[in-house]
């Protein structure tokens, strides 16, 4: 083992001889540092183990199933295709290795660098133990301080580098639909969102708008006038997202399959060929991104799309998900020819069935193709983790050096590192009512691990929403940076307006209320991207007492709010704990409203119609009138809400919106304050660097709901 310091916080210890993963940045200073804890290396694995006591809690973990605290469930850290989130899953589509050990008196992060399989078991065969298992012997644990929770997560980041930051048009509503087959679909979807007075800001394309589900290709049956599609919507605010898998058909004549083979750039197996795997189109190859080369080539494929006017786009199926492999579909077929005309029993019906049921994403795969790190041979399951991060690193470099400004990229394999190129969404999640309680609970996770352009698919992928479940779902995402409505082939349609129209209504008023409070939610992501906060924070970070810690479906926003949504159905409220006196905020286009709202728990009365959210005191909020689309969107006028006791402050940031300039601190900050003064008067300023703001309206309520309104010429 040696030890490093890498900040005065941050202190790193290496077992063995581990891969360069290129997650964490900064220069290492080696010297004496003892270990705190035990960490057992033998027999080409790694252990560490915690007792925990009573009140151990344990955060983090990134996108899991579970609650924020992870305690009493098992985990593993393995990018796995799976769409089923059932309760007893234990790995989905992301590795996240952080995580904080806290108990009442202090609090240690810990991330162990490593890019294959880690398993947690934090409480769950033994309560009072927290064991990792780490399946090889040369990996990193870094340990980390801090003076709070808060402060830890501060710390880390400053060590993994700084978040992808999205154009602002990425913060608006987007419709999406793995079944949306042709160009006129498109362009129904787009209409049907005009005529209903909904804005939208994107459609994203699912495999549909592919020739074949080839890569880089376009049906020309499908979609014959596809840049022109592309050209219209924009013109209205409205772009077109793609799709790109990470498997590369096998066709001789494809262009993306001839340059892989004649560059050497795809994954090999045992014998030296490319590796052969079956996904959407059939038998493909994988490139292999963890080498530069491969990552160049690729991420210059994605000018196909930007010629075509395309400024975003979606990478998936890189875990990488394999339907089969060559291997196990000669074995299945094999064993079925061989069953042929026998009397199965049971078991050997059983065995025959699973030849075929549990076929896709089966470990034997990743253990039978190669990669090439530094001249060095490496199977995929040894590097997995890092296949879907640099096969983003590959579209985020592509799209960067083609389009010239920013782009909107999520992913849906993971690992922390990517957080610095790409957002995420949560991954093929169901139309069901624990999966929209379980996306309130992941999000501080993925603040955690560095991800800020975060959200699920809203109503559900897979599944049949309701109307109820959609519009719940949605009063809670619009406050998710990422807002994408996103559901399956063969599942019901789950549009803003495809429940009638009193769904619709209610729908319109949410998304419109999104556009208002988008400024905010760019502020908040600026703030992040500046200083290392997280936006989604649970209460247990920031208050004390049981209550706090219990409350698991409420979250504080920013500095400012704290959202409670209701995540259960046939329910016209729901109970909410509040730890502090709090102004009550209902939402609306035509009014905004504060009540007095006291510290303990209170029953919210929350109908479908509604949008409302909680305003700490002394903070403030601003909101804009809404707009069709980011594009029209305007800072003319800001209104900033308010809960006055002595002295209320908001800075709000901003940019362009589309330039790389935030980088280098080409950013807006208007400070907003109000205040109470001897007399009682309240006195209100601003001290703003926002050439686009020319007024601003503040409405401010005091404990005793005495509200006033102040304007303000800029």
């Amino acid at each position: 083992m040696s030890a490093f310091k890498l900040t005065k916080h941050v202190t790193g210890y290496t077992f063995g001889d581990p891969v360069e993963t290129g997650i964490i940045q900064g220069e290492k200073t080696y010297g004496h540092q003892e270990l705190p804890l035990e960490v057992h290396v033998e027999k080409g694995y790694g252990s560490i183990s915690f007792s925990l006591t009573k009140h151990d809690r344990v955060y983090g973990l990134g996108p899991n199933l579970g609650g924020i605290n992870k305690r009493g469930r098992q985990y593993e850290s393995y990018c796995t295709d799976d769409p089923l989130h059932h309760e007893d899953k234990t790995t989905l589509y992301g590795a996240h290795n952080f995580f904080i050990l806290e108990d009442d008196d202090v609090a240690t992060g810990f991330f162990i660098d490593f890019p294959s399989r880690i398993r947690y078991d934090v409480g769950f065969t033994d309560m009072d133990l927290f064991t990792i298992d780490i399946h090889g012997e040369d990996f990193t644990l870094y340990i980390i301080e801090g003076d709070s929770l808060k402060d830890i997560v501060v710390n880390f980041h400053a060590v993994i580098g700084k978040p992808y930051m999205p154009p602002k048009w990425g913060l608006g509503f987007f419709q999406s639909r793995w079944g949306y087959e042709t160009e006129e679909d498109i362009r129904k979807v787009y209409e049907t969102f005009r005529e209903k007075d909904i804005p939208l800001d994107g459609i994203y394309l699912d495999l549909d708008y592919m020739d074949d589900f080839k890569d880089f290709s376009l049906s020309g049956d499908r979609f014959p006038n596809f840049r022109t599609l592309v050209s219209d919507l924009k013109e209205d605010g409205v772009r077109l997202i793609p799709i790109i898998d990470a498997g590369v058909k096998m066709e001789e004549g494809y262009d993306v399959y001839d340059e892989g083979v004649a560059g050497n750039h795809f994954v090999k197996d045992e014998s030296g060929k490319p590796y052969v795997a079956a996904v959407w189109p059939g038998k493909v190859h994988f490139p292999d991104f963890l080498q530069e080369s491969t990552r160049a080539w690729f991420g210059d494929k994605y000018q196909f799309l930007t010629d075509l006017g395309i400024e975003g786009v979606w990478n998936d199926m890189n875990e990488p998900a394999i339907f089969y492999d060559e291997t196990s579909l000669s074995e299945g077929i094999e064993a079925a020819i061989e069953a042929k005309g026998q009397n199965l029993g049971v078991m050997p019906f059983f065995a025959l069935r699973d030849k075929f049921m549990n076929i896709g994403n089966r470990d034997e795969y990743y253990r039978r193709f190669y990669h090439e790190i530094d001249g060095k041979r490496y199977s995929n399951e040894e590097v997995h983790n890092l296949y879907g991060f640099q096969m983003t690193v590959s579209a985020s470099e592509g799209l960067r050096k083609h389009l010239g400004k920013r782009h909107v990229l999520i992913s849906r394999a993971s690992s922390i590192g990517m957080h610095r190129y790409s957002g995420i969404w949560t991954g093929d999640n169901s139309s069901w009512w624990s999966h929209l309680d379980l996306n309130v609970k992941m999000l501080p996770a993925l603040n955690m691990s560095g991800f800020y352009y975060v959200g699920a698919d809203t109503g559900g992928f897979g599944g049949n929403a309701s109307g109820e479940l959609l519009t719940r779902w949605m009063q809670f995402s619009i406050f998710t940076p990422l807002l994408r409505n996103h559901s399956a082939i063969g599942c019901a349609f789950q549009e803003p307006y495809a429940f009638g129209e009193k769904v619709t209504a209610y729908n319109r008023h949410l998304i419109k209320a999104r556009y208002s409070i988008l400024p905010y939610l760019y502020s908040e992501m600026l703030k992040s991207y500046e200083d290392g906060s997280m936006m989604f924070t649970p209460l247990s970070f920031e208050y004390f007492g049981e209550e706090a810690l219990q409350a698991e479906d409420q979250l504080l926003l920013g500095e400012e709010l704290m959202i409670a949504p209701v995540v259960k159905s046939n329910a016209r409220g729901r109970y909410v704990y509040l730890p502090e006196d709090m102004a009550l905020v209902s939402f609306r286009e035509d009014e905004v409203r504060l009540s007095a709202a006291k510290a303990g728990v209170t029953y919210l009365s929350y109908g479908m119609e509604d949008l409302k959210f909680f305003l700490r005191r002394n903070r403030m909020m601003p909101y804009i009138a809404p707009g069709r689309s980011v594009k029209d969107l305007s800072m003319k006028v800001i209104h900033l809400v308010g809960y006055l006791e002595t002295e209320a402050f908001y800075t709000l940031y901003d940019d362009d919106g589309t330039s790389y300039g935030y980088e280098d601190g080409m950013v807006y900050k208007t400070e907003f304050s109000a205040r109470r003064d001897e007399d009682g008067d309240i006195k209100v300023s601003v001290r703003n660097e926002n050439p686009n703001i020319e007024k601003v309206i503040f409405t401010l309520m005091d404990g005793d709901e005495n509200s006033i309104t102040k304007e303000v010429q800029v």
